[in-house]
């Protein structure tokens, strides 16, 4: 046999049997360890953007029909919001939408129902009814009254009523209707029938010479805060915060 065939066999059988020998054949060989990544460096976070609430105007105008009781929310307006003014306007009930829509006043008290369109309405509360006639009427002599107990009497109604006050068995009166809720209490201490209204209304214009009563199953009066819709703005927005009780450090929104 040829010695450089027997060379050459020698040689690859040596490299196949060395430990960690290239054999090509087989293809196998330690892996290489594999090196630990190295974390990616955090990103900073951008700050979140501080909401920043639009200015209050400089004066906000609030109106309030007739009963209405807003100098608590008034008082708390003018300690919270000392650089805007607060300008009241009285109304009466027959003009509080149009001083709305019109803009004479930002927001408003007023008395349901009213046309809701175009308008933001909350309702606050609710008035319980009053029979008012002399002080020294027969129907004083009980803590409250009924309906029934008013058959027969004159039912005398303003023009300015609120209540579309209707008494089954009651009389009319025989004169011209009242120009307003103070003429027509005028007229029944003066002891000339009944007349039916809110009980601050009772209370707003009282006299010595009335007297009033519960109405148990008479129609309630509801008063609401409201604004026309597309004229919200932060002034009103702080306004109906303070109605509906928040605190000095609530968000306005």
């Amino acid at each position: 046999m040829a010695k450089g065939g027997s060379g050459k066999g020698r040689g690859r059988d040596a490299a196949s049997r060395r430990p960690g020998g290239g054999s090509t054949a087989a293809g196998k060989g330690k892996p290489k360890a594999s090196q630990p990544r190295k974390p990616k460096p955090a990103q900073p976070r951008a700050p979140k953007p501080v909401p920043v609430e639009p200015p209050l105007p400089a004066t906000f105008t609030f109106g309030a029909i007739p009963g209405a009781t807003p100098g608590r929310w008034i008082d708390t307006w003018n300690d919270r919001m000392p650089h805007t003014r607060l300008d009241f306007v009285p109304l009466v009930v027959a003009d509080q939408r149009r001083a709305l829509v019109e803009g004479d006043v930002d927001a408003a008290l007023v008395r349901l129902p009213i046309d809701k369109d175009g308008l933001h309405v909350i309702p606050l509360y609710d008035e319980v009814p009053v029979v008012v006639t002399a002080s020294d009427s027969h129907l004083t002599a009980v803590d409250e009254l009924d309906a029934a107990d008013l058959v027969g009497e004159v039912l005398v109604v303003p023009r300015d009523d609120v209540l579309g006050i209707h008494i089954p068995g009651a009389v009319a009166p025989r004169f011209a209707p009242p120009a307003d809720t103070a003429e027509a209490i005028a007229t029944v201490a003066a002891g000339v029938g009944i007349v039916v209204v809110p009980m601050s209304l009772a209370r707003l214009h009282h006299r010595k010479d009335a007297d009033y009563r519960v109405l148990r199953d008479g129609p309630t009066s509801t008063v609401a805060l409201a604004w026309v819709a597309d004229s919200t703005n932060p002034a009103i927005d702080a306004f109906v915060g303070i109605v509906r009780g928040r605190t000095a450090n609530s968000s306005r929104g």
